[in-house]
């Protein structure tokens, strides 16, 4: 700095600064044949390492998870080309929606794609896993997942014994099953795993009764997430009967035709140019809406809502788990239990948390970035979890209309009017501002408004119950896991 400033160096302060400890183990060669000659250094990563000597001195005898005699035979669907259509019979989902609690589909292919579509559909039951991507993303399947269609990419893992599926899949979920399943992959740009690296995954081969136990955990949990979703579905349709509204599509009058084209007034512009915003099937939407509900209002109005906002940006300060708040994005916006969670500073960003980014229940939060429109209603597990300023809060007025806004959001009508407002080229946004804009009906039926209110919190309460649940097996896997 002397010499480019033109001052003289300062002295040194005698400060010595730590260098974080470099992670290193010997490796047989033994080992290596018998890891099928793998080279990658995280094959043989330290705290895996531990992770299976944690598990080899626990209490019970291990067995290999995969294999000829393993407890779960694993298997993928081959590559194919996607034949892509608008609608069809045969939605396709994509492996990271088997973290959401109500996935939604990809997209709709068409019944001439060549492969076995039915070979595709998952089965209740089986432990569902992401092998390419994002790795060592854990799922049962319950109601809600039977028999929909994946991509080829999602491991299958059909359990030898069906009331074993929970205790596998509360196996993989933790810390140390996780951290050893993650050894197995392989790529330099998109790491992937396939079902014979589970040969490789051992698992303690616990009793029948803790094992029952374990899996009966898991399925009372997904029970009460399916619960959920038929209240979910229960309450949308409620509020679209009251409405008289038809499938979206009904409001497209023109979408036979060769070019979309419209003309709008210049009095109904509102200063936006991009053709987005003015799409007829909003307008249609709109006056729908004005001729079936009692009153249509805003988002912002303060019967609807406490307030809008949108956190600022800031620097954050992660820290180790214990000394911080749970944070997460929009990425995980529709999971029970976020996970690939962090932690953020309380010394450094108490305030800020307590002011803007801490949640309170039943609030609804919008995804306002890239993937926008995304909705969910905060349960119960979430409140004084943090989540980022990429995700809009909408504070409703009370209890009394906080799960009508948010079904009415979460339905296709509303998911509509939310992307009406997006803007960007290239990464699509929305602001508080364009939300607390978007219409909403209040309903002639006053008695329909009230029932579907109660049955989102209905929802929301047993999926806090369902993470309860899940929770509990907490108190179960270090008696399995470790001495």
């Amino acid at each position: 700095n002397g010499i480019l400033t033109g001052q003289p160096a300062a002295p040194e302060s005698g400060l010595v600064v730590d260098e974080p400890p470099i992670k290193w183990c010997s490796v047989t060669l033994s080992e290596i044949v018998k890891r099928g000659k793998r080279l990658e250094a995280s094959v043989y990563d330290v705290e895996a390492k531990q992770a299976r000597e944690t598990i080899a001195r626990g209490r019970y005898p291990l067995t290999t998870l995969g294999g000829e005699n393993g407890r779960a035979p694993s298997y993928t669907r081959g590559r194919f080309k996607r034949i892509w259509v608008k609608e069809s019979d045969y939605p396709i989902y994509q492996p990271s929606s088997i973290m959401d609690i109500k996935p939604s589909p990809d997209g709709y292919i068409s019944a001439l794609t060549d492969t076995d579509i039915d070979a595709l559909r998952v089965s209740k039951g089986q432990v569902l896993m992401t092998c390419s991507g994002t790795i060592g993303k854990v799922s049962y399947v319950s109601d809600t997942l039977d028999h929909l269609i994946f991509s080829n990419d999602l491991l299958r893992i059909n359990c030898r014994n069906p009331s074993d599926a929970g205790y596998v899949y509360t196996y993989l979920k933790s810390k140390l099953g996780n951290k050893i399943l993650l050894t197995n992959s392989y790529g330099a740009v998109i790491t992937h795993i396939e079902p014979e690296h589970l040969a490789t995954v051992p698992i303690p081969d616990a009793p029948v009764e803790i094992k029952r136990s374990i899996h009966n955990l898991v399925v009372r949990s997904y029970a009460l997430r399916d619960e959920s979703n038929r209240l979910i579905d229960r309450a949308v349709q409620l509020l679209t009967d009251a409405l008289r509204l038809p499938k979206l599509e009904a409001f497209d009058a023109d979408r036979d035709a060769p070019v979309e084209t419209f003309q709008v007034k210049l009095s109904d512009m509102d200063c936006r140019l991009d053709a987005s915003y003015h799409i007829p099937v909003v307008s249609a939407l709109v006056r729908h809406l004005k001729q079936h509900a009692e009153e249509v209002t805003t988002i912002g109005d303060n019967r609807v809502s406490k307030g809008v906002f949108l956190p600022g940006r800031f620097k954050r300060v992660y820290v180790e788990k214990g000394y911080g708040r749970v944070f997460f994005g929009g990425k995980q916006l529709l999971e029970l239990d976020p996970e690939n969670t962090k932690y953020l500073s309380t010394s450094k960003h108490d305030k800020r948390m307590r002011e803007e980014l801490e949640l309170k229940e039943n609030t609804t939060l919008v995804t306002r970035s890239g993937t926008v429109g995304k909705t969910a209603l905060v349960p119960r597990h979430w409140v004084n979890w943090v989540a980022s300023e990429d995700i809009i809060r909408i504070v409703p007025a009370s209890n009394d209309i906080a799960g009508y806004l948010y079904i009415y959001l979460f339905s296709e009508y509303g998911a509509e009017l939310i992307q009406r407002y997006a803007y960007g080229s290239v990464i699509s946004h929305v602001d508080d501002t364009h939300i607390r804009q978007i219409p909403i009906p209040l309903l002639k039926n006053h008695g329909a408004q009230q029932e579907t209110n109660a049955l989102a919190l209905e929802a929301n309460k047993k999926r806090y119950e369902a993470y309860l649940l899940e929770q509990a097996n907490g108190t179960l896997v270090p008696l399995v896991l470790e001495e």
